[in-house]
């Protein structure tokens, strides 16, 4: 049985552990803090005091967590206590910069390392369909099946490199934030002239125009409701990846930073920990 340790059970991490237990893998999980990860004990984890204690004898170690510091300090703890052989898995959002330190690190440490950001939110996370875009040596591929089998419904393979996986995250996170910004200015804008914007979501459904997740992120800033899939805080995060990577790639950041803008706007309205769909505060009087 491949026993696995989750680093990081937050909206993803909890999310990817449980279906981990639920594809028979054995499964240790740490939280920095401890109550994030009590729940996983009664689907059959065991919780960690620390991460050392959690990667002691796993095959494979997964970290979901916020950005490259928060994973260096806490791999770096947990790096002398791996197996030989063992397997990490980086699948946090991280940025190009991040991940080539994080690669960097396992290599100092003789670790096998794949780059695998993921695609989706917490209900992907939850029901195991995330799309996991890897980055790394192909020859991996048969020891992290077990895990990507079991968190998402989708891999791609996208290059040897560690960062080729991240390559791919930022093109369509990017897309991702452009989409609900551009949903969320269309909304306020119905609001504002005096529209019900619920005219503007029906005028769009079932044409070329129309986007599932504009509807849903339209209705939800219609009704002002934002359970967290994914944080303001965090898309603020990954657009200043982004905007890096596109500064190095020399491509013209006027959109990202104008969309950055927006989002920086709602998280210090007091949005950070809302879902990005309250990005329309940016945008209402």
């Amino acid at each position: 049985m491949t026993t696995v340790a989750v680093l990081g059970t937050g909206i993803m991490g909890s999310g990817m552990a449980r279906n981990l237990v639920g594809a028979g893998l054995d499964v240790t999980v740490w939280n920095r803090n401890a109550d994030r990860a009590r729940p996983l004990e009664d689907v059959g984890a065991r919780v960690a005091t620390d991460p050392a204690e959690a990667v002691a004898g796993a095959d494979v170690v997964v970290t979901m967590l916020f950005d490259a510091d928060a994973t260096a300090e806490v791999i770096e703890s947990a790096l002398p206590s791996l197996a030989p052989g063992a397997l990490w898995l980086q699948t946090g959002t991280v940025g190009l910069e991040g991940t080539a330190r994080l690669a960097e690190l396992a290599d100092r440490h003789d670790v096998d390392f794949l780059d695998a950001p993921v695609l989706g939110t917490r209900q992907p996370a939850e029901q195991g369909t995330l799309t996991v875009l890897v980055g790394g040596p192909e020859a991996l591929r048969e020891k992290a099946a077990p895990v990507f089998d079991a968190i998402g419904s989708r891999t791609v393979w996208v290059g040897e490199r560690p960062g080729d996986g991240h390559r791919l995250k930022l093109v369509a996170n990017s897309w991702v934030a452009t989409v609900t910004a551009g949903t969320a200015q269309a909304v306020a804008l119905a609001e504002a002239l005096g529209l019900d914007p619920r005219q503007f979501l029906e005028v769009i459904s079932g044409g070329p125009l129309d986007l599932p997740y504009a509807q849903l992120k339209g209705k939800a800033m219609i009704a002002d409701e934002f359970p967290t899939s994914f944080a303001v805080n965090g898309v603020v995060k990954d657009l200043g990846l982004i905007a890096a990577a596109m500064r190095e790639a020399d491509v013209h950041d006027g959109v990202v930073e104008a969309v950055a803008t927006a989002f920086r706007t709602a998280d210090a309205a007091g949005h950070g920990d809302d879902d990005m769909a309250a990005v329309v505060h940016a945008f209402r009087p």
